[in-house]
């Protein structure tokens, strides 16, 4: 913070501090008189010194205060004699749990996808990294939700494999379909939506499908091919079966294609080291065995 904000914080904590001691210690004061001159229903105010007990305690908060304030940062851009820092803590902290745990992750890292599989202890430290960095997306279970794959059956749009899942992991995942409102306008939409139903056999209008084929021929061919099998190098996805990711009814179909769609998987390269995403991609892979 700037250097007026950090005096202003000083000053407003330190005269807190002595003007709740100044406050406190006034009213151990009394008039010398039996009452205060207080009288309701008969029943009169006593003019009696706080208590001795009850006012060291006070005391004994203020000075607390004053320490703690001294030894730790709170006052401003004072640090403290103590120089310590939440940053510093947590930092601590990680280098800790890391020693402790880089000679399991390393002897794990060398077992291949098979044996990472087999091992009950790889499974339980790849669920546990899956659980931290990947449920948020794709469930505690790897089931997936809308817009984000599902990891427990054998389609992935990315191509199938250990070392495929991998690289996802060490460098993240772009889609990139664009929209074609533009291009298409809404007759097209409509048209190539009942095309793409067709292929992934589903309920269509046949006459629309098939004015759809040659604009599907047109914009769509180029990644998801002839037969809408799709293609893993680009990303595009497989639309001649029943799984979607983002819906496979006609209402979502003409949604994607007119607005296009964007996911993206963040790499774990800056979060996990590679002997964790070795692990990792074993749980992964497993998934779909179970």
């Amino acid at each position: 913070m700037s250097s007026a904000w950090s005096w202003f914080v000083i000053l407003g904590t330190v005269l807190s501090l002595v003007g709740t001691l100044a406050f406190l210690l006034s009213n151990r004061s009394t008039s010398g008189q039996e009452t205060t001159g207080h009288d309701y229903d008969g029943i009169q105010e006593l003019d009696n010194p706080l208590p001795l007990w009850w006012v060291s305690m006070f005391i004994v908060s203020i000075l607390f205060a004053g320490g703690y304030l001294i030894y730790y940062p709170g006052l401003g851009n004072f640090s403290g004699i103590g120089n310590w820092s939440s940053a510093d803590q947590v930092a601590r902290e990680q280098q800790a749990h890391e020693d402790r745990f880089a000679p399991l992750y390393a002897r794990l890292a060398q077992l291949d996808e098979a044996e990472l599989h087999a091992d009950r202890q790889a499974q339980q430290v790849g669920r546990r990294l899956f659980i931290n960095n990947c449920s948020t997306c794709h469930g505690v279970t790897g089931q997936g939700a809308f817009g984000f794959p599902n990891l427990t059956d054998d389609e992935w749009i990315w191509g199938k494999g250990f070392d495929k899942v991998k690289t996802a992991l060490q460098n993240g995942r772009q889609a990139a379909m664009p929209g074609w409102a533009a291009a298409l306008g809404d007759q097209g939409i409509d048209d190539v939506t009942q095309h793409v139903l067709q292929l992934a056999g589903s309920e269509h209008n046949p006459e629309a499908a098939a004015r759809g084929a040659s604009q599907y021929a047109m914009f769509c061919v180029a990644c998801h091919g002839p037969e809408g099998s799709g293609n893993p190098i680009l990303g595009a996805p497989n639309l001649a079966n029943d799984i979607w990711l983002y819906g496979g009814s006609a209402e979502a179909i003409a949604f994607t294609l007119r607005h296009g769609r964007n996911g993206n998987m963040p790499s774990f390269a800056r979060v996990l080291d590679p002997d964790q995403i070795h692990i990792l991609a074993g749980y992964v892979t497993s998934l779909s065995l179970k």
